[in-house]
């Protein structure tokens, strides 16, 4: 499954860019959906890229089918990024709380310098395999890893564009 989410932030690419490398755990208090996020790694790699692995936490609402195999406390993930300032961009890749060996989700996020703004385009891909999965039923899996494959990409999406929000909100109470 496709993830794709374009944001715009009112503020120049190179503050919005190292903002969200740099600030994202003071960045909570203006995520929705977002409790935590910790700072594990962090390596300067040189050529002004840097990796970092970060642990996001989340509160949010288990559909009904996949609530016999998700429970709140793993709505969590890791988050696996290279950050690249001399092309503006964020390579990365989602390792969930739960499912970790049956989830695949990664991909780019472009800073696009506008002037005195900055559009930040998300893209990547999710892919979910439920089949074989202990408590699955065989005729279930299909539909059952259709629902949590929807489920995750309602989780992170909304995550991944309310982070532009938040980049920008936090900017503006250090204006």
């Amino acid at each position: 499954m496709k993830i794709e989410a374009d944001s715009t932030m009112a503020f120049p690419r190179a503050v919005c860019f190292s903002t969200y490398r740099d600030r994202l755990p003071e960045l909570v208090p203006h995520l929705p959906n977002v409790t935590a996020i910790d700072v594990l790694e962090r390596e300067e790699l040189g050529d002004k890229r840097t990796r970092l692995l970060n642990q996001w936490r989340a509160v949010s609402d288990i559909p009904a089918v996949a609530k016999a195999f998700i429970k709140p406390e793993m709505l969590s993930w890791l988050d696996h990024a290279e950050w690249n300032e001399g092309a503006w961009t964020c390579d990365w890749r989602i390792e969930t709380g739960f499912f970790k060996d049956r989830i695949q989700c990664r991909g780019h996020n472009q800073f696009v310098d506008e002037g005195d703004r900055c559009t930040l385009r998300i893209r990547g891909d999710l892919h979910i395999d439920l089949k074989g999965l202990p408590g699955v039923p065989r005729l279930l899996a299909g539909k059952a890893g259709a629902a949590v494959e929807k489920f995750v990409v309602t989780l992170l999406t909304p995550n991944l564009t309310s982070v532009s929000q938040g980049v920008e909100a936090f900017l503006r109470t250090k204006a």
